[in-house]
């Protein structure tokens, strides 16, 4: 080792050169130091008095529990992104992997959803899961979903977007449950919840509320003795606190909201005690190992990557839009009215880098407030509207929105008939769907229009893959990224084990710069 850093001549200092480095990256090996305060040596074991480097597993991140629950190695998740973006693809990539992904199903029509299950299922087994998506205005889609799931065997959903439980979600998770032969409660179908509030945390750590699990043994879909079952077991096993994301957000800081909802598990774990302790996983934000590393030291049982994966060569998006995703800094994001939550004035975060999607889609529920009816828009406002956000007569809109309507809930295109207001919405929210289906398709004419998710994590990613080989989107499969954030997160960890020791660190050790998949596959053989 060299000489210590100026001011340093009286505290054990490790300085930076390649054996350290060498040495905090061989992960699986744990390390002593020992030697003059400013210039320590380092040797296999653990039999020194100064400090100890503990050997750190990426597959001993997170919470042990959430692995065997799942049958997982790595205590990583791909979470569902809409419209298939979370494709079968990128599902399979990380479940074959030892992680767990989901299926995008929101936004998606039934039989696409079923053709998704059908590619899951059709050949060797992995780990995955199936998307959820909370759809108050369209209360019928989640009990079709749910009945595909259960009719397909569907086992495993991260129920996302949720204000309220509903009864299709509790339908999901008591259907079939048991007690086995040893007398323990059995559920033969799981829920990861994904949420941002207390409030709703709170209903996903607590048992199905009675209401619900009266009305599904009125309907016959559960017995007495199942509901009572039922009353024993938390809604969620796993519940992500979900901080500044991409789509639906509140945009909370993870670093507020995590320690926040492990507290709450705690106390609703003390007021049920469940044989298990539902655990709280971390997502949104989540982009770089330093990321990851201190969600797990703030105790996540697991990781939840979203913004990321969408620029992986996996997911369901075009490469154009990758290619935008992969130029995106950590400013170019804004907050835009929701199509499926419009009238409520919910909003989801978007890309605003080479898109005027969020401008638009803002003036659109502006307008929405302001006026009663299309007839009371200025001419001026409905000018500009069919000129460059519609591109046709807002009465040829409605017309295509009302047979479209009339196909899949008919209710809503009579009540608009009779409601002006109900049907401007309507006609704004056909704008607010075809703007995440136009970057599906590819659609250059409407590159202007693009509604691409995204939270600030892509530009954290992106910065930190700068002048790497991940620099460029067709470099990034989802398996490499989630192992360099896995094994970095290790690496930092055991960085942490010595500043806890009281040794100062040369900053240039901390620096985990993106491998490729070769480089990395000496901790993931």
């Amino acid at each position: 080792m060299t000489a210590s850093a100026p001011g340093t001549e009286t505290q054990p200092f490790l300085p930076y050169s390649a054996e350290a480095l060498a040495s905090l990256r061989d992960i699986f090996t744990p390390f002593s130091l020992g030697g003059a305060a400013g210039n320590l040596a380092l040797t296999p074991g653990l039999s020194s008095p100064t400090a100890v480097i503990p050997a750190c597993r990426p597959q001993n991140l997170g919470d042990p529990c959430f692995l065997r629950a799942h049958n997982l190695k790595y205590a990583y998740v791909g979470g569902s992104m809409a419209n298939g973006i979370s494709s079968t693809q990128l599902a399979e990539a990380l479940g074959r992997a030892g992680m767990l992904g989901f299926y995008g199903a929101a936004g998606q029509p039934l039989e696409e959803v079923e053709k998704a299950i059908d590619r899951v299922q059709s050949g060797p087994a992995f780990n995955c899961g199936f998307n959820l998506i909370h759809s108050p205005a369209e209360s019928a889609l989640e009990t079709a979903l749910v009945d595909l799931y259960l009719r397909r065997g569907v086992r495993l959903i991260e129920a996302s977007a949720f204000i309220n439980l509903t009864l299709p979600l509790i339908r999901f998770r008591t259907a079939g449950i048991r007690r086995n032969s040893a007398g323990a409660i059995e559920t033969p179908n799981r829920v990861i919840g994904k949420v941002s509030r207390t409030e709703v945390a709170a209903r996903f750590f607590s048992p199905p509320e009675d209401k619900f699990l009266k009305e599904l043994v009125s309907r016959g879909e559960l017995t007495s003795e199942q509901a009572e079952l039922a009353s024993g077991i938390p809604v969620a096993e796993d519940v992500t606190a979900e901080g500044d994301s991409g789509g639906h957000t509140d945009n909370r800081p993870l670093i507020n909201l995590l320690p926040t909802m492990i507290a709450l598990r705690d106390r609703l774990q003390a007021r049920y005690l469940y044989p298990q302790a539902p655990r709280v996983g971390a997502g949104g934000g989540i982009a770089t190992p330093e990321a990851a590393a201190a969600a797990f030291m703030m105790g996540a049982a697991y990781v939840v990557i979203g913004s990321v994966n969408q620029a992986c060569v996996e997911s369901g998006t075009t490469a154009a839009v990758k290619k935008i995703l992969a130029e995106a800094e950590q400013a170019d994001i804004a907050m835009a009215a929701a199509a499926d939550m419009f009238e409520m004035g919910v909003k989801v975060q978007v890309l605003k880098r080479g898109t005027m999607f969020a401008m638009r889609a803002n003036k659109l529920y502006d307008y929405y407030r302001a006026y009663n009816s299309f007839e009371e828009l200025p001419a001026d406002i409905r000018a500009t509207l069919e000129r460059d956000y519609f591109r046709a007569p807002l009465g040829e809109i409605w017309q295509s929105t009302r047979e479209y309507f009339m196909r899949r809930d008919p209710a809503k295109a009579e009540r608009a008939d009779k409601e002006a207001r109900y049907k401007m919405a309507l006609v704004f929210r056909w704008y607010l769907g075809q703007s995440s289906r136009w970057p599906l398709a590819g659609d250059e004419s409407r590159k202007l229009d693009y509604q691409v998710w995204c939270g600030p994590a892509m530009g954290a990613f992106n910065e930190w893959a700068k002048g790497s080989f991940l620099e460029k989107p067709e470099a990034r499969d989802a398996v490499t990224v989630a192992h360099n954030l896995l094994a970095g997160a290790a690496v930092l960890t055991r960085l942490h084990a010595l500043r806890c020791q009281g040794i100062a660190v040369d900053p240039r050790l901390a620096r985990q710069e993106p491998q490729t998949r070769d480089q990395l596959s000496r901790y993931f053989a």
